[in-house]
């Protein structure tokens, strides 16, 4: 139980509330004028460690900083090229706004403020940012908070339920077979650009591609390593989701593929830079000093970055009759519900599929003539 105590101070009487927390340590909170209120402070101290709401007074008082920082280096699953991003959106949008700030004064309308102004700029030349930046600096405040909930340093998390903007999907670029065959004839790299728009492989995951991964007799790409450029370097990884697979490729690619091979040792990359070393991604797409630019430029296709080679080699699969369960192990989903998300405009002839299977159903059965004559 809490005891209450008086002293002297230069001002006069005071009352100091001694009491242990749920953890057995002895503490005190003292300044109160009144006994009156030093004993309402005890039994609240009681009530709420009864309730298990016990806040302790002194761990509330560490700031975002102070546990952003630790928050941060607990990261440690994250992926290179995940935790860059978060790492940026910590440094540049959350610790300078909310870094002094401790956790039990953060309230939510202040951190609604704080997600208006990142959305919309603050009025002080600070620019507007995209969906995702403010919704990953969000993120990063939010996982903070919970982790201070968990920790008992407040009671509950002040972002929950902010109105955040929404992510605007892209429209996917769908290459015709034509049009790929134009950029491949004019690109430095025509094997690379076949592989991508007809396996489905990720950037990384066909630049980190090794001899070794080619079985051509049973025309299977295996897909192991990932290689991700963060800042200037190169960071070699498992590929998305840690999850391996095997990616089959059509056969006219064999003979490109195998020439590809050719004089090359088993860890050899298949695709690689002019170094010798991972080839680098063609992030600009209209610039003419690229290989992919350039290649885009001349073959007079639509505007377009690798990653769309991706989106047409899942329409090319579709479009060939392939379900929504060999698009995603095609492309390394997590799960069909992701690919379909992804792609469900490449799903839409289904619907036209299905209402003509049950024409033809009903038409075949004894009850065809019945619906065909009847009147409704």
């Amino acid at each position: 139980m809490a005891t209450i105590e008086p002293y002297t101070t230069a001002a006069g009487k005071r009352y100091r509330v001694r009491y242990r927390t749920p953890a057995r340590k002895q503490t005190d909170k003292r300044g109160f004028k009144t006994k009156r209120d030093a004993e309402a402070f005890a039994a609240t101290v009681e009530v709420s460690k009864l309730r298990g709401e016990y806040i302790d007074a002194t761990a509330a008082r560490l700031t975002i900083g102070e546990l952003g920082g630790e928050w941060l280096t607990r990261q440690t699953h994250l992926k290179p090229s995940s935790f860059r991003p978060v790492e940026s959106a910590w440094r540049l949008h959350v610790e300078p706004f909310w870094g002094v700030q401790a956790v039990a004064d953060i309230r939510k309308t202040a951190v609604q403020q704080w997600v208006s102004e990142l959305t919309t700029g603050d009025g002080k030349g600070r620019k507007p940012k995209s969906a995702t930046v403010v919704i990953r600096a969000y993120g990063i405040l939010a996982s903070i908070l919970d982790s201070a909930v968990d920790d008992r340093r407040i009671l509950s998390n002040p972002s929950r339920g902010v109105n955040l903007p929404r992510k605007t999907k892209k429209p996917h670029v769908y290459l015709t077979h034509e049009q790929v065959h134009a950029l491949a004839m004019t690109s430095k790299y025509p094997t690379l650009v076949l592989v991508l728009a007809y396996c489905g492989l990720r950037w990384g995951e066909a630049v980190g591609l090794r001899v070794k991964d080619l079985d051509m007799l049973r025309r299977r790409i295996n897909v192991t390593e990932n290689a991700v450029e963060v800042g200037s370097k190169i960071e070699v990884g498992t590929p998305k989701n840690h999850k391996r697979r095997a990616v089959p490729f059509p056969q006219f690619l064999g003979d490109s593929l195998a020439k590809q091979c050719e004089g090359k040792d088993r860890d050899a990359l298949v695709f690689p830079g002019g170094d010798g070393k991972h080839l680098r991604s063609a992030r600009v797409h209209e610039d003419r000093q690229s290989w992919f630019g350039g290649a885009v430029i001349r073959s007079g296709i639509p505007r377009i970055t690798p990653h769309d080679l991706r989106h047409t080699a899942a329409s090319f699969a579709v479009s060939a009759g392939a379900n929504v369960k060999a698009v995603q192990r095609m492309l390394g989903h997590s799960s069909a519900a992701m690919t379909l998300d992804t792609y469900a405009d490449l799903f839409d002839d289904d619907l036209d599929a299905v209402a003509d299977a049950l024409h033809k159903a009903v038409s075949l059965s004894s009850v065809g003539k019945m619906w065909a004559n009847a009147e409704l």
